[in-house]
């Protein structure tokens, strides 16, 4: 059985011919639905897309082949698509203020592939954050192509405040004069210093790219700095706290546009999927209405209330605050205890979260002593400060008896009362 909510819920998706057509299938996608509706989400990379979002990336534009951009299509009837992808990226202009905008990219990795790519030779040098200190694996990691193909140069986070050191990102970049910078992170907590990164480059004479997809949504909101006024080229991902289709955009100033189209057309991808186009187009108006900024500031808010109320119950935070949605919590300082132990028993209580590794970690990469936690998926069902109170005492309890089946089984019930009250989907 499942509740008069998710029944209508399912029926908003238009899922009936998939349940008549492939039942199998439908029935893994019914489990994920109940699974997403009653499970406190703070993984730090996912978030709810909207209806009209998932309606536009399941619509008819799915049977159209469109190569090429707009104007310059090999295929022909190609008006609609072309006006979709404009107005894409009309609305994307209209929230960040970039000279060239490209809405193709199909994920965060091939768009920073694009980049480099367009503005890289083999084993040119890039200077970035180290693994350890809160980077992206598609910024250098040995295994992943930008490690294989460029010189690669790290920067880190003062040990003492665990803040990036803008005094050494300076000191090696004129040391170095790295061809390109980036500033940006998959598990960072705190400001970054645009103004300080540009004049950096200036000195070393280095391209400047910023990777904003965890924050790109707070800047949309117009709760943390643009950075495009500052950078040459910005990426992001619009599917963490854009709350938009797992899709990938590149902005740009103009000199570097047809570089950048002609790396992401032909040299990365082929064709667009314009049905992800359209729901991006879609996910941007959502980030222009009034309530995206309410969003935006009230999951700063709530990510200050969350790390505060942790803190309270002697969870190590890195650096000690927030500035944005996300934190990392050292559980073996604090508990004596592996990631592995705290995710198991938080999963128990049916809240998720993942594992990280954090500046100077003395454990291995696959076994760090840090959880990374967010507040944006949350935020998207509307809890507000006191819920965090809640949440961070679950936490808490769930930790202290990781072992008390009784005690998890009475969480997990608090939790999807709490989940019942907020809904994704109303």
């Amino acid at each position: 059985m499942i509740s008069h909510h998710l029944e209508t819920f399912l029926n908003n998706l238009k899922m009936k011919n998939l349940a008549l057509s492939d039942p199998e299938l439908y029935l893994h996608i019914l489990n994920e639905t109940i699974r997403q509706e009653n499970e406190i989400e703070m993984i730090a990379s996912e978030n709810y897309a909207s209806l009209a979002v998932m309606e536009a990336s399941w619509s008819i534009l799915c049977n159209k082949y469109s190569e090429w951009y707009p104007g310059k299509r090999y295929y022909a009837w190609q008006i609609n698509i072309d006006e979709i992808e404009n107005l894409a990226i009309k609305r994307a202009k209209k929230i960040f203020g970039a000279e060239y905008i490209n809405v193709q990219p199909l994920s965060g990795s091939p768009a920073n592939l694009a980049v480099f790519l367009a503005t890289l030779k083999p084993w040119d040098a890039i200077l970035w954050m180290s693994l350890d200190q809160g980077w992206h694996l598609s910024h250098g990691h040995p295994l992943n192509f930008s490690g294989l193909l460029y010189d690669i140069i790290w920067y880190t986070v003062n040990k003492d405040t665990e803040i990036i050191d803008m005094d050494e990102v300076e000191r090696l970049a004129i040391e170095n004069k790295p061809k390109l910078i980036i500033a940006g992170f998959s598990a960072y907590s705190r400001n970054l210093d645009w103004k300080r990164f540009r004049e950096i480059a200036d000195k070393s004479g280095s391209i400047l790219m910023a990777d904003i997809s965890h924050i790109a949504w707070l800047i949309a909101g117009w709760e943390l700095e643009n950075p495009v006024p500052y950078c040459d080229i910005v990426t992001t991902t619009t599917h963490k706290t854009l709350r938009w289709p797992r899709w990938a955009i590149i902005m740009s100033k103009e000199s570097f546009w047809p570089a950048i189209a002609r790396a992401v057309f032909p040299w990365v991808q082929w064709w667009p999927h314009e049905n992800m186009i359209a729901a991006k187009a879609v996910a941007f108006n959502e980030a222009l209405q009034d309530d995206f900024k309410i969003y935006a500031r009230q999951v700063i808010d709530n990510a200050r209330q969350l790390s505060e109320s942790l803190s309270g119950y002697w969870f190590r935070i890195i650096s000690g605050w927030t500035d944005n949605h996300l934190m990392l919590v050292d559980m073996f300082w604090s508990f004596w205890l592996s990631w592995k132990e705290a995710e198991i028993a938080l999963e128990k209580i049916w809240i998720s979260c993942n594992k990280n590794m954090i500046p100077y970690d003395s454990r291995k990469p696959m076994d760090p002593s840090w959880i990374r936690l967010w507040t944006a998926a949350v935020t998207t069902r509307w809890m507000w400060k006191e819920e965090m109170k809640s949440i961070a005492l679950y936490i808490y309890q769930a930790i202290q008896n990781k072992d008390n089946e009784d005690i998890l089984s009475w969480l997990k019930n608090n939790i999807k009362e709490l989940c019942k009250k907020f809904t994704i989907y109303k």
